[in-house]
């Protein structure tokens, strides 16, 4: 743990050791000077890091001990949330703002301990792995065939193996579930029903014949775990290959365009499940971060044409966001194309203005009404 006030340090320390007797932290430091030099003796799974400290950058830190430590992940703790951006940029697998909360320390956790679970079993995929689709929606597919949209008995159901799918290898609470699936009936009334839908799941994972897949029962059956055995999860698999990418240069432009293509849709984009949108935005971040640095790639090597196509799918995936419809006019500006410098700008301000009621940033407006001037 790395945080310069010490009595932040102290505050994180007391919080991680009463909830979570079962995690070990090997250092504290405030510091930060001293950092590298205790990554490299302790070879720690995760660093709690802030980002704000007066004798070095928290994100040049970062980067440091990802360089020198294999496999490190970075959770970030900070009160500045303009640094959310860069701290994705990172591949940092969480963000938490100060003060912490003990919810959120709590899920921030157990999302560690998820990932190090999964690094653990992680084993090379065979090539007869089934594969559970989770961009845009939840699908299966078999070696050789098409992805097939999963018809559940009931939208509850469906829901339930989304929520154990994202929390799967690990015993999620019944009292977690009935909650999730009936928040506003009583849980007595309710133990019934959630009986009811783990039958549908198993049902419809067997007429899928995605039998790999098992869901478990806690003792008492006080909760369920979820278990995808050989199968491998999209979503999983493509974090995994963009972060293998290594520098993006000439040798490793076109790897990236296929990796960054193969992002299908917005995670369970069809379901508007609020529990999903930490995942959902954590996975979009490292898209956006990654298609805006192919984008100026290209701009830099002359292919405006490229670049235009990059900020395009940006444009179609996800319409709201305005960095993109900024680029294009740029773009568009400096091949001399004014009639799409005006479309770009309209679909802006018809986008987010009229339909979204959103302001359009100043200095958007700025560079357009400048580029009007100039504009003959």
């Amino acid at each position: 743990m790395v945080d310069d006030e010490p009595l932040a340090l102290t505050g994180l320390r007391m919080a991680i050791e009463s909830e979570f007797g079962d995690m070990e932290i090997v250092a504290a430091y405030s510091n930060p000077t001293e950092v590298i030099a205790g990554a490299m003796e302790h070879g720690p799974d995760v660093v709690f890091l802030d980002i704000h400290m007066p004798e070095i950058d928290g994100l040049k830190l970062a980067r440091q001990l990802q360089a020198i430590v294999q496999g490190i992940e970075i959770v970030f703790i900070t009160s500045y949330d303009q640094y959310a951006i860069r701290a994705f940029e990172l591949y940092a697998l969480d963000y938490i703002m100060k003060p912490v909360e003990r919810q959120r320390l709590i899920q921030t956790v157990m999302r560690v301990k998820e990932k190090l679970n999964w690094k653990g079993s992680l084993k090379p995929p065979k090539p007869d792995s089934a594969w559970i689709c989770c961009f845009d929606r939840i699908r299966f597919r078999h070696p050789g065939m098409e992805s097939q949209i999963v018809k559940w008995r009931t939208s509850r159901a469906q829901e339930l193996f989304a929520y154990l799918l994202l929390h799967r290898n690990r015993t999620v609470s019944r009292s977690s579930l009935l909650e999730l699936l009936w928040p506003d009936i009583e849980e007595t009334n309710t133990v019934q029903h959630l009986y009811t839908e783990i039958y549908h799941v198993r049902q419809t994972l067997k007429r899928y014949k995605m039998d790999m897949i098992s869901i478990q029962a806690g003792e008492l059956e006080a909760g369920y775990r979820l278990d995808i055995g050989e199968a491998r999860v999209d979503t999983e698999a493509w974090e995994h290959t963009v972060k293998q990418l290594g520098p993006l240069d000439a040798s490793t432009v076109d790897a990236y365009e296929r990796a960054l293509h193969s992002y299908e849709g917005i995670y369970l984009g069809q379901n508007d499940y609020v529990w999903a949108e930490h995942e959902r935005e954590r996975l979009r971040l490292i898209w956006l971060y990654n298609m805006t640095r192919l984008s100026e790639f290209y701009e830099q090597h002359g292919m405006q044409d490229k670049a235009i196509q990059v900020n395009r799918r940006v444009q179609d995936l996800y319409p709201e966001e305005e960095a993109c419809y900024f680029a294009l006019m740029k773009l568009f500006d400096s091949i001399g194309n004014k009639i799409e410098v005006e479309e770009q700008y309209l679909l802006l301000r018809t986008r987010l203005g009229s339909e979204l009621e959103l302001p359009i940033g100043a200095h958007i407006v700025r560079w357009y009404e400048q580029w009007k001037l100039t504009a003959v």
